[in-house]
């Protein structure tokens, strides 16, 4: 695969090229937090024009993935979101944010604001709806609950929302977080989303499986339970003989349901 046109202005640089015949960018840019170099991936629908405001489905990939999994895996959940942003006509967004152990920790978090402020600046982006499977479950419901502000509708697919209790990958969650839970508390709080119902105001869905080992489902279903009392956009899609995947049904029934109730 030949790249079509390189730009570079400043600190970003993008190489645009043909994937199975749809625009995509990949694009790198110097983080402000440390002056990495940091790259995501745009897919844009037909027709888009940069001077027209657009809303943003922007995919977190799972650990040991990077920007490329919700681009090409033909896996249910990242086929549904690429399917759903190109039927609505949305931007699609897939960022490293510190692949491949990313769990949303400050530096993911730095990179994913800094690329929402680019997308708002570049390309007029009016609404952000974040989407993600397990680890990116657990960064979508993580960045939510830190910047509500920002983000008008959330999808977790098999994800985590509480950190403090979550067991799984403990060293990569602690290079992620800067230390353990005992050498880091407030980290582990600040981004456990379930902690922080009050937070979740926009349309939120989840996809959790009753059999799902890696990232048992208790902690998401016990959030949504919390929202539910002042939020009513708010879908849990839950398998009791599911593991840890969502299929290709639920994952676009769980996007589809989020992007039906943002205000137009």
């Amino acid at each position: 695969m030949k790249p079509m046109a390189v730009f570079c202005l400043a600190v970003v640089c993008w190489t645009t090229n043909l994937l199975a015949g749809v625009r995509t960018e990949d694009v790198s840019f110097r983080a402000t937090c440390d002056g990495t170099e940091q790259k995501y991936v745009m897919v844009f629908p037909d027709g888009f024009s940069a001077d027209k405001p657009c809303s943003v489905l922007i995919a977190l990939h799972g650990h040991g993935s990077d920007r490329w999994q919700f681009v090409k895996d033909p896996r249910g959940e990242c086929r549904a979101a690429r399917d759903v942003a190109a039927a609505h006509g949305m931007l699609f967004v897939s960022p490293d944010y510190r692949a491949k152990t990313s769990w949303m920790g400050p530096k993911a978090e730095a990179d994913v604001l800094q690329i929402i402020a680019e997308l708002k600046r570049s390309h007029r982006a009016s609404r952000i709806i974040l989407c993600g499977g397990s680890m990116g479950g657990t960064g979508a419901l993580t960045f939510t609950a830190l910047h509500p502000d920002l983000v008008d509708g959330v999808v977790a697919l098999n994800g985590t929302a509480n950190l403090v209790e979550f067991s799984g990958f403990p060293d990569a969650i602690a290079a992620s977080f800067g230390g353990t839970r005992a050498e880091a508390p407030d980290e582990y709080r600040r981004r456990s989303a379930d902690l922080w119902p009050d937070r979740f105001t926009m349309p939120v869905a989840a996809t959790t499986g009753g059999k799902d080992r890696v990232v048992p489902p208790d902690n998401v279903r016990r959030l949504l339970d919390a929202v539910k009392i002042k939020n009513a956009n708010v879908l849990l899609v839950h398998r009791p003989e599911a593991g840890h995947s969502t299929s290709y049904e639920d994952s676009k029934t769980a996007i589809e349901f989020v992007i039906s109730k943002i205000p137009k």
